[in-house]
């Protein structure tokens, strides 16, 4: 069994900001494109275009349909991957040590050459963040791009995760959370950032800010619910659309 460091000097991980996420699983594509082509064993498909196809992700987005208690319902939009624990149920339960936790940075990751394939790190997880490639036969994560972040061939603003970097909404973020002072650690500070499924007590690292409650502008009239139904402000057209307005009426 794999032994957890004591303390790791950094905490990188990441922030995700549920109010900003739309759902549009670019962080997603990034994911499997740069995991495919470079760190470890490529991320295989099963009949990719079949009526059952089947693959390996570091990254998946949920959505879900909630009710606050208060105000109108909202979609949530809900991105996973590895948390990278500190205190990480999945590394103490590989029987070869091939999953562990890097002192330097606290990364979790998988020595692919000393899986075996068993799933027990699969079991252990409790958010599900980890998938058995079945080309390969290896356990497969994120690995927070640790072959990017740390690539000083890339230019400084690439050198953080696919899915960071791909974000169209600026949802994610990518950061040291063991230091206060990083722009990460002040923005869960300042938006009450939130850790997945605590009772488990696993410490992810990585955290998620809750999304924001939705203006409810059914009884306050800023807002004309009526307001598809109105007469349009320029009833008579003008120019090519008021020729074509009229031609239309003819038919």
């Amino acid at each position: 069994m794999t032994t957890l460091p004591t303390h790791t000097k950094k905490k990188l991980g990441l922030v995700i900001d549920l109010d900003t996420c739309v759902g549009c699983h670019a962080c997603v594509v990034s994911c499997k494109g740069w995991n495919t082509e470079n760190y470890g064993a490529p991320l295989s498909d099963q009949d990719a275009y079949g009526a059952n196809p089947s693959g390996t992700f570091l990254n998946r987005v949920h959505s879900y349909e909630v009710q606050p208690e208060a105000g109108p319902a909202q979609l949530i939009h809900f991105p996973k991957s590895c948390l990278h624990c500190d205190d990480a149920p999945c590394v103490t339960v590989c029987p070869t040590g091939a999953s562990y936790k890097r002192v330097e940075d606290g990364i979790v990751l998988v020595n692919e050459a000393d899986c075996i394939g068993c799933g027990l790190c699969a079991w252990a997880c409790p958010y599900g963040a980890r998938e058995l490639d079945q080309q390969e036969g290896v356990m497969k994560k994120c690995t927070l791009c640790v072959d990017r972040i740390y690539n000083e061939n890339l230019p400084e603003e690439d050198r953080q995760p696919a899915c960071v970097r791909t974000c169209p909404a600026g949802a994610r973020h990518f950061g040291d959370l063991g230091d206060e002072n990083s722009d990460v650690s002040k923005l869960v500070a300042e938006r009450g950032g939130v850790d997945l499924m605590p009772e488990q007590g696993t410490k992810p690292v990585n955290k998620y800010l809750p999304p924001r409650l939705k203006d409810d502008y059914t009884n306050t009239g800023d807002i004309d619910i009526l307001a598809p139904l109105l007469e349009p402000v320029a009833p008579d057209a003008k120019g090519i659309l008021g020729w074509l307005d009229k031609a239309l009426e003819k038919l």
